[in-house]
């Protein structure tokens, strides 16, 4: 994800700094990208190091793509610099991330979901959820989802959407989620082209009316990380302009990035 925001930031005439932080054992190292030679720092030099391109660049932005155990950390070390951020990070302790960003008081975009289109069918659900509630009760529910298997925890879109279908009626429990992780399973179960298996989000939700008569299915996959690297773009570019006009409100997600209407 990292390569793909730099090549979609790029694109979009986004000044990038070379900087970047990782695990001891990436420490020091140099990654190339659409010219640019990215520094990886690890754990020890990150304030230090945050806290000086910050001063240096006072309009700098963070994109944080990492793993569900470092958003916490990491939020905590944006509030303590107070550098804004772009959190695209699924997982966590999400109430003790909120209140970590409220009580700094600095500005974020905070979504487990940056794809603009998977954003606008979330929030066609939430609508339907919220306007027809109990509309499917009484119907089973089903819930596949396939992600690439460094992805550890499961789709906080599945959550999400599941989370719609409860207040539609359905009772589903979380823990009933088919996580497909296993590359010969996404291929041969799934259907994931063989040359997505290192990135793709297949998620597919089947509902059955109490007595078997009629069935409901919703499905949206995703081949590679393009989509999310140019909705993440068009987060970096909102939150620069809430910055810029002082907004009372500062923490967004992606719907309120729609909601802008100003997207590329």
């Amino acid at each position: 994800m990292g390569k793909a925001v730099i090549k979609a930031a790029a694109s979009a005439g986004l000044q990038i700094l070379p900087v970047s932080f990782g695990s001891p054992d990436e420490s020091g190292n140099i990654v190339q990208v659409c010219g640019n030679d990215i520094k990886i720092h690890g754990p020890p030099e990150r304030e230090d190091v945050l806290a000086s391109i910050y001063d240096e660049h006072p309009n700098l932005i963070v994109v944080d793509y990492t793993v569900p155990t470092a958003v916490n950390d990491n939020a905590e070390l944006y509030c303590k610099v107070g550098v804004p951020f772009v959190m695209g990070t699924t997982g966590g302790d999400r109430d003790r991330l909120y209140k970590t960003v409220e009580d700094s008081k600095i500005y974020a975009v905070i979504s487990p979901q940056m794809g603009k289109q998977v954003v606008a069918f979330l929030a066609a659900m939430e609508i339907m959820a919220e306007q027809f509630p109990g509309a499917f009760s009484g119907y089973s529910l089903q819930v596949l989802e396939s992600h690439q298997a460094g992805k550890l925890d499961t789709s906080g879109t599945a959550k999400a959407v599941i989370s719609c279908f409860q207040k539609l009626g359905v009772s589903f429990d979380t823990d009933k989620i088919q996580m497909i992780r296993d590359p010969k399973q996404q291929i041969e179960v799934v259907g994931v082209p063989e040359e997505y298996l290192s990135g793709h989000a297949f998620h597919m939700y089947h509902l059955t009316s109490p007595d078997q008569t009629v069935s409901f299915e919703f499905q949206h996959n995703v081949c590679g990380r393009s989509i999310y690297a140019e909705g993440t773009v068009d987060a970096i570019i909102f939150l620069a302009k809430k910055i810029q006009s002082r907004a009372d409100k500062r923490i967004y997600n992606m719907i309120d990035v729609l909601r802008e209407g100003n997207m590329r």
